[in-house]
C-alpha cells in the first residue's frame, strides 16, 4: 500500500497542476485579473519549488496571502458569498493549497477540490460542450489520482488514462439509475444568488428607441416550440409579451394597474403547442397571440400579459394553446381606454397636430388606420437597424425627418398618432416568426425575432392587431428579419443564413441542444413521474424511488464486481502457470512435491540433488518456465507441449 505521507516525484506534481489548470481554465474569464495573476503566479511557484526540490514557503506567508485575497475578493464583489465570489474564494484557495502540498495526502485532497470545481463549472453553464469538457477534466483528474497510488515504476500516462476510462465507463449504469430514480424537487437542486442571472439578455418592461434593435444583434434562443400539429403560417406568428400602456414622451412602459381578466369570443379550434422558455431573470412568458389557457405557477391578465410569480431563472417548460383567428375587447372599462389615449404633455407637438388633423379628416376609425398604414408603405420610411440618433421629440423626428427605424420607432410613432386621433392604442412587445428546425420539426425562436407591434381599440371589434412594420418592410412578417433588413445592416452571420452548410450545421447542434434540455437538464417531476408511468409505475412515491434506486444500484454493483472477479482470475489463469503446476503435480505424484514456499529453481535444484539422472529434463523446464513467466521470452504454447512429453510413469522417486 501506498504511504500516504511519502514525497511527491515532481512528475506527479505537474500532472497535478495541468489537470487543476484544465478545470480552473472556464473560470479565467470571469475572474478578476488579479485573482488570475496570482494563481498562476503561484501553480508556477509550486511548479519550481518541484523542479529544484526547495523548501515550500512558511505557513506565515500563505496566510498572509489568504488574508490578503479575502479582502480583495470582498472589496471587488462586497461579499464573500455568492456564487462568484465563492467560486473566486475557492480557486484561490485552491492555488494556495498547492503551496502546502508535501505528501500523497495533500494531492488527494486537491483532487478531491478538483472534483468540486467541476461542479462549480455547471453553475455558469450547462450546455452539452461545458458537460463534455468537464467530462474530460474527470477523466484527466481520475488518472492523475490512479497515478498516485503506484508503489512500483509508474506505467505512462496513456495507461493510467485507459484505466481511468475504463472506471469511468463502469460507473455509466449506476449514473444512469441514480439520474433516472432519485426523487426529484421542483426547481434546481441548489438556490442561486441573485448575480447568476447577471447579464442574461430578452426584452424588458420598458420600450425605447433602439432597445429592440440591440436584440437583434443576438443569434441567442429565446425559446422553443413543438407544436402538436402543422406549424402556422410566419404572418401569424406573433408571440405575445410585455404590454406597454404607460407613455412618457420617449420611452413606452408596462402599466402598474392591470384591467379586468381575460375574455375573448372564436369560432376555430385552438392551435396547442409545448414551450420550452429559456432563463430571462424577468417574469415574462410568451404564447402566440392569442392565449387561450393558464401557465402553472403564472397569472394571465385582462390584457393577456403572461407573467410568472417568480422570475424565470431557469429553463421552463409549459403546454399552452393559442387561438388564431380572436376578437376581445369590446367590453373595456372606461378607466382603460381613458389611459389608452393619455399622451405627455410638451412631447411631439408636430405628430399630435398630424393626428389631430386626421380625425378632422377621417370620421372611421378604420380608415384612419389604413390612412396612417398606406403612408408609411407609400413613403420614403427605411426600416433599419441602424436608425440616426432621436432627441427629446423623438417621434416627431422620427415622422417628419430622419423617417429610418426599427419595429420599436413604428409601433410608437404609430400608437401616438392613434392616440392624438382620439383613438385608444397600446404596443405590444414579443417576438414575431421563428425559424423551424426541420431535423426535429420544431420552431426557434431567438432574440433576433424581437419585434414591437400596436393594437387599438373600437367600438365593436375590441383591440384589433396593427403591425405598422408589416407596411413598411411586409418581408419582417412573410420572412423573417433577415430578408427585411439591408445587407448593410449588421447581423449575426447564422440568422442571415447565407451559408447553407453552417445553417444544418447550426440546426443538428440545436436539436442536440434542444434534446439536452428536455431531458437532462428539464428531468423535471412530472418528466419522471411520465417515465415511470409508461414503465408500468403509476405511484411513485419517494419512498418508492428510493427503494428501488438502492436496489437497482446494489444489483449494478454486485454484478460489476462479479464481473471484475471474474477478469482477475482469468488474469491469474495464466497458461504458463497452469502448465508448470501440471508438472509438479506430476512430480508430487512420484514422491517428489515441492514446499508451498519454495520458488522454481530451488525446486529445480533440490530435485538434481535427488534424482541427477532427471537433472537435464527438470532444468530445462524450469529455465524455459522462468523465461517465460518472468523474462521476455514468449511461447507458452511451445512449452506446454513440453510439459504433456514429460512422463515420469516410470520414474523411480528412489535414487
Amino acid at each position: 500500500m501506498t504511504d500516504p505521507k511519502q514525497p511527491l516525484a515532481l512528475r506527479h506534481v505537474l500532472w497535478l497542476l495541468l489537470s487543476l489548470a484544465m478545470v480552473a481554465a472556464p473560470h479565467a474569464s470571469r475572474l478578476p485579473w488579479w485573482v488570475v495573476a496570482l494563481v498562476a503566479t503561484l501553480a508556477a511557484w509550486r511548479a519550481y519549488v518541484g523542479y529544484g526540490r526547495l523548501a515550500l514557503p512558511s505557513r506565515w506567508l500563505l496566510l498572509g496571502v489568504v488574508i490578503g485575497a479575502t479582502i480583495g475578493i470582498y472589496l471587488n464583489y462586497r461579499t464573500i458569498f455568492g456564487r462568484d465570489a465563492g467560486v473566486a474564494l475557492l480557486v484561490v484557495m485552491l492555488g494556495l493549497k498547492l503551496l502546502e502540498m508535501r505528501s500523497l495526502r495533500d494531492a488527494v485532497l486537491l483532487i478531491l477540490l478538483g472534483y468540486f470545481l467541476v461542479i462549480t463549472n455547471f453553475l455558469y453553464s450547462q450546455t452539452i460542450a461545458t458537460a463534455l469538457y468537464m467530462l474530460v477534466c474527470v477523466w484527466v483528474i481520475t488518472a492523475t489520482m490512479i497515478g498516485l497510488h503506484y508503489t512500483r515504476e509508474e506505467p505512462a500516462f496513456r495507461h493510467q488514462l485507459r484505466i481511468a476510462g475504463v472506471l469511468l465507463a463502469q460507473s455509466v449504469p449506476l449514473m444512469l439509475v441514480l439520474f433516472l430514480l432519485f426523487p426529484r424537487v421542483s426547481g434546481p437542486l441548489w438556490g442561486l444568488p441573485q448575480d447568476a442571472y447577471a447579464g442574461v439578455s430578452g426584452l424588458s418592461d420598458t420600450m425605447t428607441p433602439g432597445s429592440i434593435s440591440n436584440l437583434i444583434l443576438s443569434d441567442a434562443v429565446a425559446f422553443r416550440v413543438k407544436f402538436d400539429s402543422t406549424i402556422p403560417q410566419p404572418k401569424q406568428l406573433y408571440w405575445r409579451g410585455p404590454v406597454m400602456w404607460d407613455f412618457d414622451g420617449g420611452s413606452w412602459s408596462v402599466s402598474r394597474f392591470l384591467y379586468g381578466t381575460p375574455e375573448f369570443t372564436t369560432s376555430a379550434a385552438p392551435v396547442t403547442y409545448e414551450v420550452t422558455l429559456e432563463p430571462h431573470s424577468k417574469r415574462w412568458m410568451f404564447a402566440l397571440d392569442l392565449p387561450a389557457r393558464t401557465v402553472p405557477r403564472a397569472s394571465t391578465s385582462g390584457d393577456f400579459q403572461i407573467r410568472a410569480f417568480e422570475p424565470v431563472n431557469n429553463r421552463v417548460r409549459y403546454d399552452m394553446a393559442s387561438y388564431l383567428d380572436y376578437s376581445y375587447g369590446a367590453g373595456e372599462s372606461r378607466m382603460a381606454l381613458r389611459r389608452a389615449l393619455q399622451l405627455p404633455p410638451g412631447f411631439n407637438p408636430r405628430t399630435v397636430e398630424f393626428g389631430r388633423s386626421l380625425r378632422a379628416k377621417f370620421a372611421d376609425d378604420r380608415a384612419l388606420v389604413r390612412e396612417v398604414l398606406a403612408m408609411f408603405r407609400n413613403q420614403n420610411f427605411f426600416y433599419t437597424l441602424t436608425p440616426p440618433l432621436l432627441g427629446q421629440h423623438s417621434v416627431d423626428e422620427f415622422l417628419f425627418q430622419t423617417r429610418s427605424g426599427f419595429c420599436e420607432h413604428y409601433a410608437s410613432a404609430f400608437a401616438v398618432l392613434m392616440r392624438a386621433a382620439g383613438i385608444p392604442a397600446r404596443v405590444v412587445t414579443g417576438y414575431q416568426g421563428g425559424e423551424i428546425n426541420q431535423l426535429g420539426n420544431y420552431l426557434i425562436v431567438r432574440q433576433a425575432d424581437a419585434h414591437a407591434w400596436t393594437e387599438v381599440w373600437s367600438s365593436g371589434a375590441g383591440w384589433v392587431r396593427v403591425d405598422p412594420t408589416a407596411a413598411v418592410s411586409p418581408l419582417r412578417v412573410e420572412s423573417g428579419i433577415s430578408a427585411a433588413v439591408p445587407r448593410s445592416d449588421p447581423l449575426p452571420l447564422l440568422v442571415r443564413g447565407d451559408f447553407e452548410v453552417l445553417r444544418q450545421l447550426r440546426f443538428t447542434w440545436d436539436l442536440m441542444a434542444n434534446s439536452w434540455n428536455q431531458w437532462v437538464l428539464g428531468y423535471t417531476p412530472e418528466r419522471q413521474r411520465r417515465l415511470l408511468t409508461s414503465v408500468g409505475i403509476d405511484d411513485a412515491t419517494w419512498h418508492l424511488l428510493t427503494v428501488t434506486m438502492l436496489s437497482l444500484a446494489a444489483v449494478i454493483v454486485v454484478v460489476l464486481a462479479a464481473f471484475m472477479l471474474r477478469r482477475l482470475k482469468a488474469r491469474v489463469r495464466d497458461p504458463v502457470k497452469i502448465a508448470y503446476l501440471k508438472f509438479c503435480g506430476k512430480l508430487q505424484r512420484k514422491g517428489m512435491p515441492r514446499d508451498p514456499a519454495e520458488g522454481p529453481v530451488d525446486y529445480a535444484l533440490r530435485l538434481q540433488r535427488l534424482r541427477p539422472d532427471l537433472a537435464p529434463t527438470v532444468a530445462a523446464i524450469t529455465q524455459l518456465y522462468v523465461a517465460l513467466r518472468y523474462g521476455a521470452e514468449t511461447g507458452s504454447s511451445k512449452f506446454k507441449v513440453r510439459i504433456r512429453k514429460v512422463e515420469p510413469g516410470t520414474w523411480n522417486p528412489e535414487p
